[in-house]
C-alpha cells in the first residue's frame, strides 16, 4: 500500500473515530434542558472543567495560529499567545463573576443589564455577526483548507475543501449544539496539542537543533519597530486586545458560562492557562523558524510543508485528521456563537420571543455556512494571515470593548451614549486602517479605546445631560431587562 493511501485511511479512521467518541459521551451527559436557549447554546449549563479547559484551548488554537503564526517564521508572534495569560486571568477573575451574577446567556445581554437598553445589546451583537461572518467563520476555513492541500501535495480547489470541511462542521453545531461542540473540542485537543508538540521536536530535529543561520531578528523575543509586534505594543494595545478577546467574546466566553457554577467555570479558564502556558506558545512558532532554515521563506503554506517534510506517511495522516478537527473545532465554535447571538440578542427581541431554536438553529447555522464558504477566495492573497486577522480585528475589539467599560468602570452612562462611543470607533479605527496610519495598528487600538471612551463620556454629558461618575459596576441595575 503507498504512503499516500496510509495517509488517507489514518485520516478518515481518525476523524471517524474522533465523532463517534463526541457522540458517545454526549449520550453520556444527561438529558436535555427544557430550556431551548439553554441546550443548544450554553450546553444545558452542565460542562465540567476539562470540557471548559479543551474547548476555550481548541477554539483558538485552528489553523489561524498554527498555520498564521507559523507563517510569519519568527519568535517574536508568540507574544499573542504569552498575552493572552492575562486575558484568561481576566475572564476568571473578573469578567466571569460579573456574567454568572447577571446569569448571562450572551457577554452582550450583560450590557443589556448595565443600561437598561435591547437597541444598544444588539448594535454590539451586530458587530460581533459582522466579524464572525466576514472575518473569522472564512479564515477559519480558508487556513484550514491550504493547510490539507499543502500537506496532502493536491491540487484540488480551496473552496472545494473549505466547503467540505464547512458542511461537515454545521452538522455538529446543528446536530448537538454547544454540548457536541465542547466534547469535540476536548477529544481533538489532546491530539492535536500532542502532536503539534511531535512536530515541533521532528522539526527541531530535522535542522539538528541548530538554529545557526537564521536571520536574528527571526529568533528575537524583542520586536522592532518593523516586526509585527513591536515590543512597545506589548504596554499599549496588546492587553486591552487580550480583554477583548477572551473576556467579552463569545465565542470564548461561551464556553466558561456553560459551566453548572462560577467555580467549575472559573476551574475550567484556569485549566486553560496552563495548558497554554506548558504548550501553546511553542507550537506555534518554533516550527515555522526551522522551516525558515529548510526552505527559507514560505508564508503562510509553511506550516502544511514542514509536517509533511518531517512526518512518515501513516503519523502525517493522524496529524491531518487532527487538524481538520482543530478546524472543525474552531469553525464550529464560531458557528454556535453567531446562531447563538442572532436567536438571543436579534431574533428573540425583535421577532419573535418563544422560537423553535432547534429549527432556528438550523437554519442560521447553514445560511452562515454558505456565506462563509463564498468569502473564502477573498482571504487567498493575503501576505499573514495572522496579522491581517489581528488588524481587522480593531475595527470591532475596540469599540465594543469601550461599551463594556463605560457600562462597566463609570455610574449613569445613557445606553445612547455608548452606542454613539461604539460607531465613533468603528469609524475612527477604519480611518486608521485606509486613510491615515501613523502608528503601528497595535497602539492605534489603544488610541482607539481611549477615544471610545472619552468620546461616549462627552456625548453623555453634553448631549444627554448626564454627568459619569467612576465606580465599579458589578451587579445588574434595578429594573433592567
Amino acid at each position: 500500500m503507498s504512503g499516500g493511501a496510509i495517509q488517507g485511511l489514518v485520516f478518515l479512521g481518525l476523524t471517524a473515530l474522533m465523532a463517534l467518541a463526541t457522540w458517545w459521551q454526549v449520550s453520556r451527559m444527561g438529558g436535555r434542558s427544557r430550556d431551548g436557549n439553554a441546550e443548544y447554546f450554553l450546553a444545558g449549563r452542565n460542562l465540567t472543567w476539562p470540557f471548559i479547559a479543551g474547548s476555550i484551548t481548541l477554539t483558538n488554537l485552528s489553523t489561524d495560529q498554527l498555520v498564521g503564526m507559523n507563517g510569519d517564521q519568527m519568535l517574536v508572534v508568540s507574544w499573542w499567545e504569552l498575552s493572552a495569560l492575562a486575558g484568561l486571568a481576566m475572564l476568571a477573575l473578573i469578567f466571569l463573576p460579573i456574567y454568572f451574577r447577571n446569569n448571562c446567556t450572551t457577554t452582550t445581554e450583560l450590557l443589556e443589564r448595565k443600561y437598561g437598553s435591547k437597541h444598544l445589546r444588539a448594535t454590539v451583537s451586530v458587530l460581533f455577526l459582522l466579524g464572525n461572518v466576514f472575518i473569522y467563520l472564512p479564515i477559519h476555513l480558508y487556513t484550514g483548507a491550504l493547510f490539507l492541500r499543502s500537506m496532502f501535495g493536491t491540487g484540488f480547489p480551496l473552496i472545494g475543501i473549505a466547503a467540505v470541511l464547512a458542511l461537515v462542521g454545521a452538522s455538529y453545531a446543528i446536530s448537538g449544539g454547544l454540548r457536541a461542540v465542547a466534547v469535540y473540542d476536548t477529544f481533538a485537543g489532546v491530539g492535536i496539542l500532542g502532536m503539534a508538540a511531535l512536530v515541533t521536536v521532528l522539526a527541531l530535529r530535522a535542522i539538528h537543533f541548530d538554529l545557526s543561520g537564521i536571520p536574528p531578528e527571526r529568533l528575537s523575543m524583542i520586536g522592532s519597530p518593523a516586526s509585527p509586534i513591536p515590543w512597545q505594543t506589548l504596554f499599549t494595545g496588546m492587553i486591552f486586545i487580550q480583554m477583548f478577546y477572551w473576556s467579552t467574546n463569545q465565542t470564548i466566553t461561551q464556553r466558561a458560562m456553560a459551566a453548572p457554577n462560577l467555580r467549575e467555570g472559573q476551574r475550567g479558564v484556569l485549566a486553560a492557562m496552563v495548558i497554554r502556558l506548558l504548550l501553546v506558545p511553542a507550537i506555534v512558532v518554533v516550527p515555522g523558524v526551522c522551516a525558515y532554515k529548510l526552505f527559507g521563506r514560505a508564508g503562510d503554506a509553511t506550516y502544511g510543508r514542514v509536517v509533511a517534510a518531517v512526518m512518515p506517511a501513516w503519523l502525517s495522516g493522524a496529524f491531518a485528521a487532527f487538524m481538520a478537527a482543530a478546524v472543525l473545532t474552531g469553525y464550529i465554535s464560531l458557528l454556535n456563537s453567531s446562531v447563538t447571538l442572532y436567536v438571543c440578542d436579534l431574533h428573540e427581541k425583535f421577532l419573535t420571543s418563544k422560537p423553535d431554536v432547534g429549527r432556528l438553529n438550523t437554519i442560521m447555522s447553514l445560511a452562515f455556512m454558505a456565506f462563509s464558504v463564498l468569502l473564502v477566495p477573498v482571504y487567498s492573497g493575503a501576505a499573514s494571515i495572522i496579522n491581517l486577522v489581528q488588524q481587522l480585528n480593531g475595527l470591532l475589539s475596540m469599540p465594543i470593548l469601550s461599551a463594556f467599560i463605560l457600562g462597566l468602570a463609570f455610574r449613569n452612562v445613557d445606553a445612547r451614549a455608548a452606542m454613539s462611543a461604539v460607531v465613533f470607533g468603528v469609524g475612527l479605527y477604519a480611518v486608521f486602517t485606509w486613510i491615515w496610519t501613523p502608528l503601528h495598528y497595535i497602539h492605534l487600538m489603544l488610541i482607539t479605546l481611549i477615544a471610545c471612551v472619552l468620546f461616549g463620556l462627552t456625548v453623555n454629558r453634553w448631549l444627554f445631560g448626564r454627568r459619569a461618575a467612576i465606580g465599579f459596576q458589578g451587579a445588574a441595575p434595578e429594573g433592567a431587562a
